[in-house]
């Protein structure tokens, strides 16, 4: 998928842009320069066309200020990352040195550029865009976010400075594995157990994988493209810059994938940042797996594999339908089973139950337990179908799509693993008119 970065100097209206463009409001908005500081970064389709959309903070080249400089690092790298840039500048405030800095810079990194010229609410302000052509990027496209004037002819724009679409090459019976988790959790250490070589760099030094590494292994006759990541922190912990940069690649590797493999490590428990990670792999939609590793440590005080399962089960009831697995990445305890695993929830995440065998399960879930009735309105179920896999997506044609209590929801969900299994797999359920 490509990635058009917004960049910009400060308080020019890239985070309303970002918004605009996304039809949501996920970038904060304030006129005080400086609030969007690390890169925000969400899924936008045009006309068909999906691309990654990245909002940066305010770019102040050579200041001495520790923030502004983390700030304009972390553009830079957007920047790097992208296919497409669009450079926005304020109609209604002109161009100034940094524009101009910029401008250069965009121009000797040879980036696809777009010059975007944000705040043209009238015309008048239109007609003073061509001051920008100065900036060496071409005409600029007038705008205005806050009213969504020029919108739709900047995304078109957008959509034919992209690179062509690729046709699909890969070996679809491959399957893609994201490794994830917190730093220094083993991830390098559980993929060269599995390659049988050093294959990837291994320290105790948190952070030492800085991108994302893929290693193809074949195992019984099926073939898995592992793919390393560097480790998922929270952001008041980032220290380092490149660390905004890798978040990014963890974050493409995991949309990337079938199955993500989730390490935690047995000595710390599950932690928040554990969750977190969960978290961001299932709002993906990705089958997922949760590998227990530095299990040989815990072993030596007498915890059994129940207790533990127990005790993390608790923590994370909502993603209880995830098979756990205690490994050792350094002993090599049960790693090749781990793949056993990936294989198998790959399986029901692409699983295609018939319709006939849905409906006859529809009529037993119905004798358990009907929807309650809502605004006085009695609610009936006429027919349930499976439209897509991976994930698995039902719908059920309804009386009242709109009505449907959350709790009955669940109750769906619950009784649709409980017949079907679906194992490691997260389930979406649509409800329609008949």
């Amino acid at each position: 998928m490509p990635t058009v970065a917004i960049v910009g100097r400060p308080n020019v209206g890239k985070s309303s842009l970002f918004n605009r463009f996304l039809h949501k409001r996920l970038a904060i908005v304030d006129p005080t320069p400086g609030v969007t500081r690390d890169r925000n970064y969400s899924i936008c389709d045009w006309n068909g066309r999906n691309f990654r959309l990245v909002d940066t903070g305010g770019m102040v080249p050579e200041s001495v200020d520790m923030m502004e400089r983390l700030i304009t690092d972390q553009a830079d790298f957007a920047i790097n990352e992208a296919d497409l840039v669009l450079f926005v500048v304020d109609t209604q405030v002109g161009t100034d040195t940094t524009d101009l800095t910029l401008s250069r810079k965009l121009n000797k990194a040879k980036k696809e550029t777009i010059l975007v010229a944000n705040k043209a609410d009238n015309q008048n302000l239109t007609n003073e865009t061509f001051e920008f052509m100065k900036l060496g990027l071409g005409e600029p496209f007038a705008v205005s976010a806050t009213v969504g004037l020029g919108i739709g002819e900047l995304l078109d724009e957008v959509i034919r400075k992209l690179p062509p679409e690729l046709e699909e090459t890969e070996d679809e019976t491959t399957i893609q594995v994201a490794v994830v988790g917190r730093p220094n959790v083993g991830k390098s250490s559980f993929i060269n157990k599995l390659l049988g070589e050093e294959r990837l760099i291994v320290s105790n030094i948190a952070g030492t994988t800085r991108d994302s590494v893929d290693s193809l292994l074949e195992l019984d006759g099926q073939r898995y493209n592992l793919i390393d990541t560097a480790g998922l922190r929270r952001k008041y912990k980032i220290e380092e810059n490149i660390e905004f940069y890798t978040s990014l690649r963890t974050t493409r590797a995991i949309d990337g994938s079938h199955v993500a493999i989730v390490l935690i490590d047995a000595t710390a428990g599950i932690t928040s940042q554990d969750q977190r990670i969960l978290s961001q792999v299932l709002e993906t939609r990705r089958a997922a797996v949760l590998a227990v590793n530095k299990w040989d440590l815990i072993e030596k005080d007498h915890k059994t594999a129940d207790e533990f399962t127990v005790a993390i089960k608790e923590i994370i009831a909502m993603y209880s339908y995830l098979p756990i697995i205690y490994i050792s990445a350094l002993t090599g305890q049960r790693v090749a089973k781990v793949l056993e695993l990936v294989k198998r929830v790959h399986h029901e995440h692409t699983r295609r139950i018939p319709t006939p065998e849905l409906n006859d399960f529809l009529e037993k879930v119905l004798e358990i337990r009907r929807p309650p009735s809502k605004q006085g309105k009695f609610i009936r179920f006429k027919y349930l179908t499976q439209t897509e896999t991976a994930p698995p997506t039902f719908v059920f044609f309804t009386s009242h799509a709109k009505l449907i209590d959350k709790s009955y929801i669940q109750f769906l969900i619950n009784q649709l693993r409980e017949h079907f299994g679906f194992e490691g797999v997260p389930i979406r359920l649509k409800f329609k008119l008949k």
